[in-house]
């Protein structure tokens, strides 16, 4: 009978979102997308930071445009650099971090959101855009194109951290808040106990999203949770050794409670790296050649209060990342213990 219940839940989680004429599975085309929904009853009353959730890095920048000016998060040197055109188009080579859009991510089975935004210099209206060197979509859009997932997937939980701001005032700040409660509205989790924060508790109140804003503007909000509610330690190596070395490290030193934790399993280049690479990319020259030993790592990862928590990735349809990080969580047992928030 345990057979045939772990036979269905693969069911549920493995379908496909969109067939390849091919008849083959690609990463991409793995569908996890209610895959919260489908754990087993005692992982539902664990709480969240306990799970082996899926992220990725730099999640927005699928697309950059090429045609607009270089973003506020780059030096002077860059943006004088940037006037000439094939400097841009070399930027987008490094710049990109990701392959599927939101909602691909999201059917994937990506529940984590890195996220940095900025206005665009110049324009007259208060817009917000996703920026990685380079200026992304607008942020409005971004955010429907999650709700429209949540909304009919209404078990699914989703992190969206805001971690970085560039060239924001404070009408720049009250209008993106403005736009997360338009976009998500009684979907928003307040903040409060991480320990209280279950599937279950968030189900029973219909909440979906937890909004993480590293910026002091978050106390004025009660769904803004402060950015030391998530910390994310960066490697900042392009060695997978030494990578691998700061997130056991940086997993030891994991606060037990209090806080969710972020093991960024991400290479970073640097300026001599994007010199001997840069016609190849961030992908062809850093990620694809290393993403299958970082993988390697995951796998042996567990979770729990002191294990790993939410992982991010570059590339995240390149390797079988998503639904290898979700099924850490078969590792987990049973735990009843409930908080409420």
């Amino acid at each position: 009978m345990l057979a045939v219940r772990k036979a269905r839940r693969k069911l549920r989680m493995g379908t496909i979102c969109s067939p390849n004429p091919s008849g083959t599975k690609t990463a991409s085309e793995v569908c996890n997308a209610d895959w919260m929904a489908s754990l087993p009853p005692h992982l539902h009353n664990l709480p969240l930071s306990n799970l082996a959730i899926p992220g990725s890095h730099d999640s927005f920048s699928y697309w950059v445009d090429e045609k607009s000016p270089v973003g506020p998060d780059q030096t002077q040197a860059i943006k004088r650099l940037a006037r000439i055109s094939l400097v841009k188009k070399l930027m987008k080579k490094w710049s990109v971090t990701q392959n599927l859009t939101f909602r691909e991510q999201l059917e994937a089975g990506i529940r984590y959101f890195d996220l940095r935004v900025s206005s665009k210099p110049g324009d007259a209206d208060q817009e917000i855009y996703f920026i990685h060197g380079l200026f992304g979509i607008k942020v409005w859009d971004g955010l429907m194109e999650i709700d429209s997932f949540l909304t009919q997937h209404p078990q699914e939980i989703i992190f969206l951290d805001f971690n970085h701001f560039y060239a924001m005032d404070e009408t720049h700040h009250k209008c993106l808040v403005l736009r997360i409660q338009e976009a998500f509205g009684n979907k928003l989790c307040p903040a409060c106990s991480v320990e209280s924060l279950t599937l279950q508790t968030l189900w029973e109140k219909n909440h979906q999203v937890l909004i993480f804003y590293h910026c002091p503007f978050y106390k004025q909000y009660p769904f803004l949770w402060p950015g030391k509610k998530i910390p994310a330690p960066w490697a900042n190596t392009t060695s997978v050794r030494k990578l691998i070395l700061f997130l056991e490290t940086t997993l030891s030193e994991r606060a037990p409670r209090g806080s969710f934790h972020v093991s960024q399993a991400i290479l970073t280049p640097r300026v001599k790296t994007i010199a001997r690479g840069l016609v190849g990319g961030l992908k062809n020259t850093l990620v694809h050649r290393n993403l299958p030993a970082i993988l390697d790592w995951v796998k042996t990862q567990k979770p729990g209060a002191m294990g790993v928590n939410i992982i991010t990735s570059d590339f995240v349809d390149l390797v079988d990342f998503a639904a290898t990080v979700i099924k850490l969580n078969d590792l987990l047992q049973e735990d009843t213990a409930l908080a409420k928030c």
